[in-house]
């Protein structure tokens, strides 16, 4: 035994650690039983509340309900009990916003603020003394004048009681009504009550003069606190806005937006109103003057006024000129003329004049208007009635910026609450075919000109289908497992199949296919009815353009039926029509509304290679944009395009109508006024030398307006497009002389439509897809305005352009058609300083969209020419 090895351990020391050992796994153990336990009662504790949650749940719509009624009832009885205040201050505001535009008229002139405000306030004020002078001076004389009427009123009076009193058809019923009533009262007899007359003392002049100014003073009272008001809010204004956007919140853009439009509606509600009266008041003084009737200013001026007053104060105007006019002619030809008078200028105003002016300044419907009218008269009175509009109008615009009051902008609002597409939706679920019948023939119509040719036809059924039918669809896919019932779906797809088949009837294709373009074109569904109905519509969309169609409502998907019936072609028996079709076909456009498409897409594209190699097939994902816009999926599975939209279908079968060009890029045609279209633009010396500096800023300005990478201003001559400034080359060269050839130029098609272009992905569209140039230049957002001259003629275009996709909102390009028109107006400009020999730098810094659309045309010059520029290699 070694005797510096270690001893060897007792069996109480190695029992020990055992001992240990053992200890903590039952710790352990029974920790794990303790943690296990605890999981278990707190899993039966969720459990067990678990009901009472989704009870509270189902609880929260109504405590919201609730709610939002206890704050509009206390919003309703401040507003009630607040008046005095309230009443003054909303006079004050109104009459702020007629008076302000006069302060910031003199305020631009140099004079300060406070001189203006009082010179506005003093003029208003002088104005409102004078005519109430002279109308009192008016009423004044008519008061003298009505003793002099009264032996005509007492003759009148009595001729309608001799015609009353003569016999008619009614008077037996009559004398039977009242014998009965006789008869029926006279059996209890009452004794006759003596009658007392209380005379009260004669009021002392104290107490007169005091009950007078009682009367007086309230209304005094509160045209002072108006006025004091009004000279408040037009001296502090600026100081007001800023205060309300604080109170609106963090978010300057929406709050701006929203005291903007609030700003806008009123005023041009306000300004209308009273363009409307004073053609309505100017008329009815000539008429009532050349009637006869007296006081016609004055009964004029008051039509004018009383009209302020919505619904009744057009009747209140009217019955003094009717009541004069029947007091001072012997006759009944002056009150019957002057009767007529009202009914003209009433009819012309209502249906002519105020349509026509109004527009949709206000954006209240008719019923929001008549409630409004009602609600404010309940609570303010006659002033309520007349403050009604204005702030229904604040209302609306609350309610459009307010997620919280959006429900405002539904109730009151003028425009439709539902789209187009969720409209015809909602008709096929209410069964109600006939009303989606003929809100697509509505729709239709109302993109057809008057005298509309096949392919304007053709255009309207495709953008019918396009943006409302194939999105109604879309809406079914959605609720298709949400809230749909299978009573929901069979309406759907039975009136959407009897809608086509009624759009097939009515726009009926060409009776031989165009010889010039004809594709042999079959569409199916891949899985669902919904994809057979949206493959229907591709089919009638291309028969109207000349395409040899058809279609086939069964999917391609094997089906145990066809194999029963023998063996067949992607299992479709032999001599099957489909089978026929595909065989035959140039195209297959196979229609998919499924958002996950991935695996049946390829499972079908395996079965059309192996049975159809001769195909060309476009996959129609309506349903899956993310799909769609992997520009790798197409080729993987072996289709020629994969597209989301009707028109972008359409586009691709055109390239696919001409091979060569599909991986070249489409070149737009050449109108047929081109000739005459390039001598204009050269003529106009928009390619002058002194202009790129021009264009360069308006290109800056709009690239920074619309958050993009590029803009530029492009003009498209007779082979090559000139881009002078364009950011696009601003790395590449001399910007002035840049540019490209036309037939590479997206800026070519602004030209050929004449109208505005935009192009979402480049990459996507088959007309620039294969474009080299633009591959060159990564671009893949384009969308590009006309730029015309004062004679309409189509020169060039004014283009935003980005290296990736994007979107782009009606509102946005109708401003870039505003730059491109204030654009115009500015080369006018400098050409003209260059003409007359006094240079002078062009306003173009940055402006509002309001303030760019505000400006004035200016009269352009007579057109010389200029010499073009050498251009170069460019965007």
């Amino acid at each position: 035994m070694n005797p510096h090895s270690d001893p060897a351990p007792s069996p109480s020391r190695q029992a020990l650690p055992a001992a240990a050992e053992g200890g903590n796994a039952a710790n352990a153990a029974a920790n794990s039983a303790t943690h296990a336990a605890t999981h278990a009662d707190f899993a039966r504790s969720v459990r067990s509340a678990l009901p009472g949650l989704a009870q509270l749940a189902d609880m929260v719509p109504a405590l919201r309900l609730l709610t939002g009624l206890l704050v509009a009832s206390i919003v309703i009885a401040g507003l009630y009990f607040g008046q005095g205040l309230l009443i003054p201050l909303a006079l004050a505001l109104l009459f702020g916003f007629l008076l302000d535009p006069a302060v910031s008229r003199l305020k631009r002139w140099g004079m300060p603020r406070m001189a203006a405000t009082l010179l506005v306030v003093v003029m208003a004020l002088a104005t409102l003394a004078g005519m109430g002078t002279y109308l009192g001076s008016q009423v004044q004389q008519l008061s003298a004048d009505l003793p002099t009427y009264q032996n005509t009123i007492r003759d009148k009076l009595r001729s309608l009681r001799r015609n009353a009193n003569m016999p008619s058809a009614w008077d037996g019923a009559l004398r039977t009504y009242d014998t009965v009533e006789r008869e029926i009262s006279r059996g209890a007899t009452t004794p006759r009550v003596q009658k007392v007359e209380i005379q009260s003392p004669e009021q002392k002049p104290t107490a007169r003069m005091l009950q007078w100014l009682g009367r007086v003073a309230e209304p005094v009272t509160m045209a002072g606190i108006v006025l004091l008001f009004v000279i408040l809010i037009l001296l502090d204004r600026d100081d007001l806005r800023d205060r309300l956007l604080r109170l609106m919140g963090g978010n300057l853009h929406v709050a701006t937006d929203a005291l903007d439009e609030a700003s806008q509606r009123i005023g041009k509600y306000l300004r209308m109103q009273f363009v409307v009266n004073i053609t309505y008041g100017l008329p009815m003084a000539a008429g009532l003057w050349f009637i006869g009737v007296p006081g016609a200013i004055l009964w004029g001026v008051l039509a004018a006024i009383m009209r302020f007053v919505p619904y009744v104060g057009a009747m209140i105007s009217a019955a003094f000129p009717l009541a004069l006019a029947f007091a001072v002619d012997p006759g009944w030809q002056m009150l019957l003329m002057t009767l007529g008078l009202i009914m003209a200028l009433e009819l012309i105003s209502n249906n002519l004049i105020e349509p026509w002016l109004y527009g949709s300044s206000t954006g209240l419907s008719t019923l929001s208007i008549i409630v409004s009218a009602t609600f404010w008269t309940a609570l303010w009175g006659p002033i309520g009635l007349i403050l009604s509009t204005p702030l229904t109008v604040c209302l609306l615009v609350l309610g459009r910026y307010i997620p919280a009051l959006q429900f405002m902008e539904v109730l009151l609002g003028s425009s439709p609450v539902l789209g187009p597409a969720q409209r015809l939706y909602q008709r096929l679920l209410a069964d109600d075919v006939e009303d989606a019948v003929t809100l697509a023939h509505e729709l239709v119509d109302a993109r057809l000109p008057a005298r509309a040719s096949a392919d304007e036809r053709s255009a309207a059924v495709a953008g019918f289908y396009d943006e409302v039918a194939i999105p109604a669809l879309r809406l079914a896919t959605q609720q298709h497992l949400e809230s749909a019932t299978a009573e929901h779906r069979l309406r759907l797809s039975s009136g959407m199949d009897a809608l086509i088949e009624e759009l097939r009837e009515s726009h009926p294709p060409p009776a031989a296919a165009l010889a010039t373009r004809a594709l042999r074109i079959h569409c199916v569904g891949a899985r669902w009815e919904v994809d057979a109905l949206a493959a229907a519509m591709v089919a009638h969309s291309e028969a109207l353009r000349g395409h040899v169609v058809s279609c086939s409502d069964w999917a391609l998907a094997a089906d145990p039926q066809w194999r029963q019936l023998g063996p067949g072609q992607g299992g479709l028996p032999q001599g099957h029509a489909g089978a026929q079709a595909l065989a035959e076909a140039q195209l297959l456009v196979l229609s998919v509304f499924s958002t996950q498409p991935q695996t049946v897409v390829r499972q079908l594209m395996r079965r059309v290679r192996r049975h159809w190699p001769h195909l060309r097939v476009v996959l129609a994902l309506w349903n899956a944009p993310a799909v769609v816009s992997d520009p790798e999926f197409a080729r993987r599975c072996g289709a020629a395009a994969c597209v989301s939209g009707l028109r972008e279908l359409q586009l691709w079968v055109d390239a696919l109508r001409l091979p060569d060009a599909a991986g070249q890029g489409l070149a737009a045609p050449i109108p047929d006024d081109d000739e005459q279209r390039v001598r204009q633009l050269h003529d106009s010396g928009v390619l002058g030398p002194g202009l790129p500096q021009l264009y360069h800023e308006a290109a800056q300005q709009a690239a920074n307006a619309f958050d993009v990478k590029w803009a530029q201003v492009s003009w498209v001559d007779a082979d090559r497009v000139h881009t002078p400034g364009s950011l696009l080359v601003a790395d590449q060269g001399d910007p002035a002389s840049a540019g490209m050839p036309r037939a590479q130029s997206i800026c070519s098609y602004v030209v050929h439509g004449g109208d505005a272009l935009v192009v979402h992905d480049a990459a996507r569209d088959p007309r620039f897809a294969g474009n080299p140039a633009l591959q060159a230049m990564r671009l893949r957002f384009y969308a590009g305005v006309p730029l015309k001259n004062r004679h309409g003629t189509v020169l060039g275009s004014f283009c935003i352009m980005d290296d990736a996709p994007r979107e782009v909102s009606a509102a946005d390009l109708e401003l870039l058609g505003v730059m491109a028109e204030q654009l115009m107006q500015n080369v006018e400009v400098r050409r003209m300083m260059e003409a007359g020999a006094a240079p002078a730098p062009v306003q173009t810094s940055a402006q509002t969209p309001a303030q760019v659309a505000s400006q004035t045309t200016p009269q352009p010059p007579s057109s010389s020419p200029s010499t073009t520029p050498q251009p170069s290699a460019g965007g």
